[in-house]
């Protein structure tokens, strides 16, 4: 149990639901970072915390979970090469603590993928630029009109 004070509900606003934000790409930095162990207790991961810093979306939250100690070697692989993207699009190179990669805005990717245990859509994070031209909006539909011909 945990002590709660003098909580009084009726004077503070609900949450409201937090439906999954729209598929681009949004300007956010990694506000926190904690290696937890994993389900089946044989590895750990690398959890990081991606907090979108502008637009219509600002504030939320979205996790990326990296397998970085796995008896899966594929699993690791790929971790790697996740890390390795967030380390390039933040410029930090050579961390030797995740705390170093906190607090530098990056563009993440942001998809959207319908849950197997649920079948409701939650977000997902499949990439990640140096901070350039995000507007915190997500990208639109492709357009018809050659890249050079746009304004």
């Amino acid at each position: 149990m945990a002590h709660l004070g003098n909580f009084d509900a009726s004077q503070v606003e609900p949450t409201t639901t937090f439906d999954p934000i729209p598929a681009g790409k949004y300007l956010a930095m990694i506000t926190a970072s904690e290696m937890k162990p994993n389900k089946a207790g044989t590895g750990s991961y690398l959890e990081l915390v991606f907090t979108i810093l502008e637009g219509e979306y600002k504030g939320r939250q979205l996790w990326a979970r990296l397998n970085l100690d796995n008896p899966n070697e594929l699993a690791v692989k790929i971790a790697r090469a996740e890390l390795s993207a967030i380390c390039r699009a933040v410029g930090v190179l050579t961390p030797r603590d995740s705390a170093e990669l906190h607090n530098l805005p990056l563009v993440i990717k942001v998809a959207c993928k319908k849950r197997k245990d649920t079948d409701e859509i939650a977000n997902v994070i499949k990439g990640y630029e140096k901070r350039e031209s995000a507007n915190g909006k997500p990208q639109q539909g492709q357009s018809s009109t050659p890249p050079w011909r746009r304004p």
